[in-house]
């Protein structure tokens, strides 16, 4: 995993034009790494100018779970002397009658224990030395608690990350555990192992006295954590098969406690940490998918993920810590920039799609999926906005430091860009490719080493959702199976999507232009002659963004949808998917001779400029683009709107089930309903990467939003109701128009 730090002379010769690399540049072979998890400027300022230097991210990695003697300070070299010595004297030791209790109470026992645990379902867990040397950094602050946000992709997390932070003489970390997902002999393990469960008193609703007790006990116990300076570690995901929301509402209510334990002043600050965790193959990862269990998991989980293991389905971990920033710095430098709720997607999108608009609202987009928990509804209504905004702003983050793994590579390969098969020696070079591609937009990979080897170890892990030819000619063949096994290859491609999100929704809205003046089966010579305008084009983006849930793009708070707008032509321009074209009448972009700043100019907020703004005046937006003729363009723009195309295949054929969905029924029940329509589609034309229970989900709250669904409450609770919009088949068809117009084939 260690690399060294790029030269001088190498980092000259990457062009810094449309995407065009040097050949004789390899990144992950070692010659190129980003140093990932810088925090953000715009907010925390003062936070990115410290805990961090330029020798930092020449750094290299190195293997937790691998201990020798150079870690044990060579105690088990004079060990092994001691005994040969007291061998070769012929020394008999009489062995204590307790010597095996003093081994099970040892507090090392358990250290040793998860140490072989985890060589066994694990190759390697790599760690960045550069990042953990900012967290040493941060953790010497003084009065000043370290509280770990992570992204939560296995079980195994809460486990892994207090041994490696352990291990590297950071303490003891206490875990926030979600108590539903585990057996009460599980909880009561980990309990014992110093994690903190909330109790289930406490989420009860601020009218019920029951839950004012806990609440106090829960805050009061916080508050001494904090105090102590113990590090803490908090899951902003729910635990992996859970169907909702992507943040937790766990996970906020208890970033709320410190939150609360900070506005008292019981500390004066605590240094905030984003971790992002990759695996090649996560042990819990068969709760993913179509068949997710809701079932708590118990002490068999450990078994079968040994057993696993032992089979030889061991892949590799890594672990990423962000840039730590400060919450006194991120709270103040939040409202001073004021705060606006926004429109809903009702508000927005509905008039638009049903063809009664053609000029969006200029207003950015609420959305809330995130349940409410009793000590979140506890907080002051400011603090609530604020912890909603820190909680996506850290995943964000937290997802933008993951690295990528090897098997998400393959798998995105094999799914969205040769579902049909492909040779193994051209999956070699897409591989390469695809690689590269991913270290030049600011991400890491978790792992390196030859090309032939990487790909090898993907095609082992992967091997239950593929097929392997072996042909006359010396060739293999690799062919995704089909059927339910897709959902795998679903599950783990999705990894690669946030490296490619920008280009992705701008990919997918330029195939919505394209849809109404061009057959989608075309020719790309004919697509490319189409003009495209920066105001469709901005458009169209826009009406994705709206469209898409912020689960999936988790903008972060102090980005605008507009900027994001601009970012997603740039990107567009500069993969080299989009050309300039001079539109008839109009001065040539390239004549800058004339070009002023305006009024408009002048009173723009930082955010809102680019470096596509450097010669921005009122007719910018009349600028005009065609798509690429690179030979290299036609597959990379399919990949990239494949990317999307299975969460918006299930909204398109949500949309389709509207009028045979049994109604009213509770939300609970209609996604079971949805879920089921979705399997059955599947099995007709085998698209089984759109049946995701979460995809289902998903596709209902977005409907809920958009005004397609109305909940109304009753006596049981609530239940969903057809909107009476949306009871004829003519608004039910546009609707699932509006979806299909960025979906490609």
């Amino acid at each position: 995993m260690g690399s060294k730090p790029q030269s001088n002379k190498e980092a000259s010769m990457w062009p810094k034009g449309f995407g065009v690399k040097l050949e004789t540049i390899t990144p992950f072979l070692g010659k190129y790494r980003p140093f990932v998890g810088r925090c953000c400027q715009t907010c925390t300022p003062k936070s990115w100018e410290s805990l961090f230097h330029k020798n930092i991210a020449a750094l290299g990695f190195y293997n937790v779970i691998l201990v020798t003697e150079e870690n044990t300070r060579y105690r088990g070299w004079l060990v092994r002397r001691l005994c040969y010595f007291l061998c070769a004297m012929d020394w008999k030791i009489t062995p204590t009658p307790d010597t095996g209790e003093k081994i099970l109470g040892s507090k090392w026992i358990f250290s040793w224990a998860l140490l072989k645990f985890l060589n066994c379902i694990f190759l390697n867990v790599q760690l960045h030395q550069g990042q953990l040397a900012m967290v040493r950094q941060a953790a010497q602050v003084k009065d000043t608690p370290l509280i770990f946000l992570s992204t939560h992709k296995s079980c195994l997390d809460g486990l892994l990350l207090p041994f490696l932070l352990l291990s590297q003489g950071l303490g003891v970390l206490r875990v926030a555990w979600e108590p539903q997902s585990y057996s009460p002999a599980l909880r009561a393990l980990l309990r014992h192992l110093g994690g903190l469960f909330m109790p289930p008193e406490a989420n009860f609703f601020l009218d019920n006295p029951k839950g004012i007790l806990p609440r106090a006990v829960l805050s009061a116990a916080i508050e001494q954590l904090l105090a102590s300076k113990q590090p803490l570690l908090i899951f902003l995901e729910d635990p992996p098969g859970a169907v909702g929301p992507r943040l937790s509402s766990h996970g906020q209510a208890w970033l709320g406690l410190v939150l609360q334990a900070f506005r008292e002043g019981t500390i004066p600050d605590a240094a905030l940490v984003p971790v992002g965790i990759g695996y090649d193959l996560a042990p819990d990862v068969q709760h993913a998918g179509p068949w997710a269990s809701s079932c708590p998991l118990g002490l068999w989980w450990w078994a079968l993920a040994v057993f696993r293991g032992l089979r030889g389905r061991r892949g590799c971990a890594r672990i990423d810590f962000a840039q730590p920033f400060s919450l006194q710095e991120y709270s103040v430098n939040t409202w001073s920039r004021g705060r606006s709720k926004g429109q809903s997607l009702e508000q927005l999108l509905l008039q638009t799609v049903l063809g009664h608009w053609s000029v969006l609202p200029d207003c950015e987009k609420q959305q809330e999926w995130t349940p409410m928990s009793g000590p979140f509804m506890a907080l002051e209504e400011e603090d609530q906005l604020l912890v909603s905004r820190l909680s996506r702003h850290v995943l964000s983050a937290s997802i933008a430091c993951s690295a990528v793994m090897a098997t998400a590579v393959m798998a995105a390969l094999l799914l969205h860009r040769h579902r049909e098969g492909v040779f193994l020696s051209r999956l070699l070079e897409n591989f390469s490719w695809l690689t590269e591609e991913t270290l030049l937009r600011g991400f890491d990979v978790g792992f390196s080493g030859q090309l032939q080897d990487l790909v090898m170890h993907g095609l082992c892990l992967l091997h239950g959702s593929l097929s392997l030819w072996l042909l006359p000619q010396g060739d293999v063949l690799v062919l995704p199976r089909a059927g339910p096994t897709l959902a795998q290859l679903a599950f783990h491609s999705a990894a690669l999507l946030p490296v490619f999100l920008c280009e992705a929704v701008g990919a997918c809205a330029v195939r919505a232009l394209l849809a109404g003046r061009v057959p989608p089966e075309g020719p790309w010579e004919l697509q490319g002659v189409e003009l495209l305008s920066q105001r469709e084009l901005h458009r169209q983006t826009l009406l994705l963004l709206h469209l898409l849930p912020q689960d999936l793009l988790l903008l972060q708070p102090c980005q605008s949808s507009y900027f994001y707008c601009q970012e997603v032509l740039d990107r567009l321009i500069q993969c080299g998917l989009l050309v300039a074209e001079e539109a008839p009448g109009t001065r040539l972009t390239c004549d800058t001779g004339n070009w002023r700043f305006g009024e408009k100019m002048l009173w723009r907020s930082m955010e809102d400029f680019s470096d596509s703004d450097s010669d921005y005046e009122d007719g910018t937006d009349s600028r005009c683009f065609k798509l690429s003729q690179q030979l290299r363009c036609p597959d990379f723009f399919l990949f990239l709107c494949r990317l999307l195309s299975p969460l918006l295949t299930a909204f398109a054929r949500a949309a389709a089930f509207l009028h045979q969905g049994k109604l009213p029924d509770t939300e609970a029940g209609y996604t079971q309903q949805l879920h089921q329509f979705l399997l059955k589609k599947a099995q007709e034309d085998g698209s089984f990467e759109s049946t995701d229970l979460s995809q289902a989900h998903s596709a209902v709250m977005t409907f809920k939003d958009l005004g397609v669904l109305k909940e109304q409450p009753d006596s049981t609770g609530s239940t969903l109701h057809l909107s009476p919009i949306f009871t004829t088949q003519e608004n039910q068809e546009k609707l699932e128009n509006f979806i299909r117009q960025f979906i490609c084939g």
